[in-house]
């Protein structure tokens, strides 16, 4: 190739922020987010590689993906490009659950290349970060033997790495600060993760629109320093049930899908920021996924939940015998709807392990059910995923013929193919009985919530519930959780305890179960933690004894309008600012630090307003229970501190005059 030529193939530049250069035996594209400040590079020649920075910073660089298939084509090598489309899109998504925005702002830029072999590879380009995925045009189904995901990072970077032990796991894990160079390729750890880029940038890795596909896990490479590349499930051969709730894979295919050769395959996402706090307002995994499926989602009713496990129904002051029993939930009803809380879970011990219509002598559920509906309040079920695996059609009608609200999915603990399938089974199976579903023992979302808004809600973290068993849900974990998992899509960590402890006189008691750091770190967290499905983990017993802290708890919502993040640190401290309405509400949590922290309330509009504010009490870092709750006048120009103690935090409502 001449001068000439060379100069006039080097580079073209289109409106949508494309680029293309070409040399001899590759091609290269560049796709830039809308503000022009992320980019991706895209490198086509004997194999597809990518680059990724921000503001000129390549961090992600020539890292390899590709897709082999059983009949020996591999998706990514000595790829033909036949044709290539540019696309630019601006839009509002109005989410039927509003789980930070009455709106999402939807604007990228995107390059979809499409290769003779009849397959496409497409990269989006946002503001807050990058994301890839293939798509197959073939007419006859197709077997998927493994797929290449590099991350390969220029640099020796920190990560928060949720280490895995097995395939076999409920995703709930706390996050190890290590060095990348610490990773192993023996080592893997479930998504979405968190990388710190030398304190100026954070890069979250996860993936979106996940279907009929096994999840992905990152591991380290052995030939590769600084690298993290995908791990998927094979496809399930042969299970065995080891138990009432656990199915276990003994044998794994040498694939990881059987599947339509027509299709998407799930995104892979890299959520890129330069502030802390823009992790928590990105809504990246949720504008990745599929379009809502249901035709009418007007019947689907966020809410808070009072929850019976927690506490061990050990409830007390009443002239009956606590337990799994009618009198019992029909207890947790009235307080629920002296509350105005919307739902009760009836959790385990409401009927026979081996058959989920198989219902306890001392449960009548539907009486407990009707008398909910006298009382305004709902019921939601809780089953084993293969209890109601076995008999899903004719559970579901009989808990909807009951008038049950939904059912909380339990155990799952896989996510390969077969059993992500069944999160979308049963996901359209209870949206056509209008039912809710919140998943436990679950891996991570991955955009369900516009999917199907039915599944509100879900498990896959380290949450309180740790407390009945060990001190790993300490303030130093949960100040984790916003920034990692919570960015994958809203987390059922089940606050709300009233008995709270310092890190000197925590103790593990199953029965009578108490949280790490304050009464306000509590508090905090039903503004600061994102659940359409909130629980009220504590016994009703308590609450009634509270009825300060129940002021506040009976009128957070569980879904928002509008979300401000002021102040943010990964592991550090947090303050939100959400508003519902008219109403503004504010959380803070700190972990095992003191601190003070300056609040403005300069999202106002202008005007005076009341705050009423329940804070940390003096004697907090001795006593966690203690807290201060008063009422201040405030308008738009207020600035504030706010003194939280060791593990501790505040929560406040603004409303106007």
């Amino acid at each position: 190739m001449n001068k000439l030529n060379l100069l006039l193939a080097a580079i073209i530049i289109t409106s949508s922020g494309i680029l293309y250069a070409q040399s001899d035996n590759t091609k290269t594209f560049e796709v830039k987010s809308p503000s022009g400040s992320i980019k991706a590079d895209i490198l086509i020649g004997q194999s597809i590689d990518y680059s990724v920075s921000i503001k000129g910073y390549a961090f992600i660089k020539n890292s390899p993906i590709s897709m082999e298939l059983m009949n020996g084509l591999i998706l990514g090598k000595n790829a033909e490009l036949k044709k290539l489309k540019e696309n630019s899109v601006s839009e509002v998504i109005k989410p039927v659950v509003q789980q930070k925005s009455a709106e999402i702002k939807d604007e990228y830029n995107e390059l979809q290349m499409e290769f003779s072999d009849g397959y496409s590879l497409i990269f989006r380009a946002y503001d807050d970060g990058i994301a890839y995925r293939w798509i197959t045009e073939f007419q006859d189904s197709i077997i998927v033997k493994s797929e290449q995901a590099g991350f390969y990072f220029d640099k020796d970077y920190e990560i928060w790495f949720p280490k895995e032990e097995s395939l076999l796991t409920h995703q709930e894990r706390k996050y190890k600060y290590m060095n990348l160079s610490e990773v192993s390729a023996d080592s893997f750890c479930s998504t979405g993760t968190l990388l710190n880029l030398e304190n100026v940038v954070k890069v979250y890795i996860s993936e979106a629109d996940l279907e009929s596909y096994p999840g992905m896990y990152l591991q380290g490479s052995a030939e590769i320093k600084n690298a993290l590349v995908g791990k998927f499930a094979g496809y399930p051969l042969k299970t065995q049930q080891v138990d009432d709730r656990t199915v276990k894979v003994n044998e794994y295919a040498d694939y990881i899908a059987r599947t339509a050769g027509r299709r998407s395959f799930p995104w892979r996402v890299m959520i890129i920021t330069t502030e802390d706090k823009q992790l928590l307002t990105s809504q990246m995994i949720y504008k990745l996924a599929s379009p809502c499926r249901i035709e009418d989602p007007s019947w689907i009713k966020p809410g808070k939940v009072a929850w019976d496990w927690w506490n061990d129904n050990n409830i007390y002051g009443v002239g009956f015998k606590s337990g799994i029993n009618t009198q019992t939930y029909k207890y947790y009803i009235d307080f629920a709807s002296e509350f105005g809380i919307e739902y009760i879970v009836l959790d385990e011990g409401w009927y026979h392990l081996d058959n989920v219509l198989h219902v306890k002598d001392q449960v009548d559920v539907k009486q407990i059910i009707e008398y909910g509906k006298q009382k305004n309040v709902g019921v939601i079920l809780w089953v084993t995923w293969k209890a109601l695996d076995d008999q899903l059609a004719k559970a579901l009608d009989a808990f909807a013929d009951w008038g049950a609200k939904g059912i909380k999915v339990d155990f799952m603990q896989r996510d390969d193919q077969w059993m992500v399938d069944y999160y979308y089974r049963v996901a359209e199976a209870a949206a056509q009985r209008h039912l809710l579903v919140d998943y436990h023992g679950a891996y991570k979302p991955t955009g369900w919530l516009r999917t199907y808004p039915n599944v509100i809600t879900s498990e896959g973290v380290q949450g309180m519930e740790h407390c009945k068993w060990s001190a790993d849900s300490d303030p130093e974990h949960n100040l984790t959780l916003p920034f990692i998992r919570m960015v994958a899509g809203p987390m059922d960590y089940t606050p709300g305890a009233m008995k709270n402890a310092t890190k000197a006189d925590f103790r593990d008691i199953f029965s009578s179960p108490m949280s790490l750091g304050t009464r306000c770190h509590q508090l905090g967290m039903y503004v600061v933690y994102e659940s359409p499905l909130q629980m009220l983990a504590d016994n009703p017993s308590n609450y009634y004894r509270e009825p300060e802290c129940m002021q506040f708890l009976s009128e957070v919502p569980s879904v928002w309008d509008q979300t401000v993040v002021q102040q943010a640190k990964v592991g550090d401290y947090v303050i939100t600012a959400r508003r519902k309405g008219n109403v503004w509400y504010i959380g803070g949590m700190t972990d095992w630090s003191p601190r003070i922290l300056d609040i403005k309330l300069d999202f106002l509009d202008a005007g005076e307003y009341t705050m009423q504010i329940w804070k940390d009490g003096i004697n907090a870092d001795r006593y966690g229970s203690d807290y201060v709750y008063e009422e201040i006048p405030v308008d738009k120009e207020t600035e504030m501190e706010v003194r939280m103690a060791p593990g501790g935090g505040f929560a406040a409502i603004i409303k106007a005059k």
